[in-house]
């Protein structure tokens, strides 16, 4: 008979001590890194995956024969094959390597067939990422892009989003996860919508891939994209993720080596996908980390994290609620540990730089989200975003300081 399973308590002590960054101060003060929807910090097994490959197997990838190239291109490819596991892909050559979730955003909206008229849906809380990717369909191609608005609380309406997409419409691009608001989109249930009226539908995954477990093909999704400096991972890498025949069909958005099949005088034809959208070097080392990032993740109790995180979520949002010279943005049931606020009478960048000086790090301004930050009423928001490494302390520490600061504002 098998032991039952003990599930040990969350100890973020311990995974802290994973994460070099952490132990040092800022302007004489401990750390309180709480600006990891902008980027998360890195462990010691990405760090020390990366300074590896560079000492002791480096040289370019797939086209050497030596035993350097070797090596390197088994890594790449192992690390492409970590990220088809991660979100479940059916193959990892439905997955293309890039510089970012932009870049990954830029290579679908540059690949689509796109005529004058044709429709994109996109939610007003979409990041600049998800938006002027469209933007350049509609200056240049003609295209037509319909908004879907949110509730109060910062959820969506699938009946309002139905009565959005027509018959022109091509693509439903929505966030998974508010970068802002931390509102998780019904992604199974958009799907389904948006395909019953024959549209393909992209996830931005940007937040939603670090704080849950994401599966493409469980919620159907044609594109899904996602970075790795915010999954703990290297700057310089992201992901796309397309359905096999939806990528095969997409012509390819940079030209150059690897993803040719064919260069002659005359004509060009073109490598299979994911090769064909990763022109010349792709960033080696940066996949490897990503890798590893990925491997470190998957070796933690996610579970436990997820409680931990919302944990934090709900200790933040209970005091601010309780400050009448705080107004909370975004309440939608079950969001991320993602909280938007504004300090009444006082700029967001004056709060953001006076919590630096106590050691605190958060975001302040639009967030590459403008058509929210018109939706909520303001110019621009404060933003505490938190990661497993995270403590409850901190969370008090970021009131502490917030109340020194409105008393210096006042």
């Amino acid at each position: 008979m098998n032991a039952p399973l003990i599930r040990r308590p969350f100890d973020v002590e311990a995974l802290r001590a994973q994460f070099p960054i952490l132990a040092r101060e800022a302007n004489g003060r401990a750390l309180v890194y709480l600006d990891n929807a902008a980027s998360a910090q890195k462990p010691d097994a990405v760090i020390e995956a990366m300074a590896a490959q560079m000492r002791g197997a480096y040289a370019n990838v797939h086209r050497g024969l030596h035993t350097l190239a070797n090596e390197t291109t088994e890594a790449f490819e192992a690390a492409r094959s970590k990220v088809a596991r991660f979100i479940n892909a059916p193959t990892p050559e439905s997955i293309v390597f890039t510089k970012g979730g932009t870049q990954a955003i830029n290579i679908v909206a540059a690949g689509l067939d796109i005529k004058p008229g044709d429709e994109i849906v996109l939610s007003v809380m979409e990041h600049h990422s998800n938006i002027v990717p469209w933007h350049f369909l509609r200056e240049r191609k003609g295209a037509v892009l319909r908004w879907l608005d949110i509730d109060d609380d910062g959820g969506i309406d699938l009946g309002a989003l139905d009565a959005l997409i027509g018959p022109r419409t091509k693509l439903v691009a929505i966030t998974h996860m508010s970068n802002v608001l931390g509102t998780k989109t019904p992604a199974a249930e958009i799907a389904r919508v948006a395909h019953a009226k024959g549209a393909k539908v992209l996830f931005d995954g940007c937040q939603a891939a670090v704080h849950d477990r994401v599966d493409v093909q469980a919620i159907d999704a044609d594109f899904y994209v996602f970075t790795g400096h915010k999954l703990y991972g290297p700057t310089g890498i992201g992901v796309l993720y397309g359905k096999r025949d939806v990528l095969a069909a997409m012509a390819p958005f940079e030209g150059g080596g690897e993803m040719i099949d064919v260069v002659e005088r005359e004509r060009v034809t073109y490598n299979e996908p994911p090769h064909r959208f990763e022109a010349g070097t792709p960033p080696i080392i940066e996949a490897i980390g990503l890798g590893a990032a990925i491997d470190w993740l998957t070796s933690q109790d996610r579970a436990a994290i997820a409680t931990h995180e919302a944990a934090l979520r709900d200790r933040a949002m209970a005091a601010l609620r309780e400050l009448n010279w705080v107004k909370l943005h975004g309440a939608a049931p079950e969001k991320g540990a993602i909280v938007a606020f504004s300090v009444v009478g006082a700029h967001p960048h004056d709060v953001a730089q006076i919590l630096d000086r106590q050691g605190v790090a958060i975001r302040a301004g639009h967030h590459c989200a403008q058509p929210l930050m018109e939706r909520l009423g303001v110019t621009a928001t404060a933003r505490a975003s938190f990661a497993c490494y995270n403590r409850l302390a901190e969370v008090d520490a970021l009131i502490e300081a917030l109340h020194k600061a409105r008393k210096l504002l006042s």
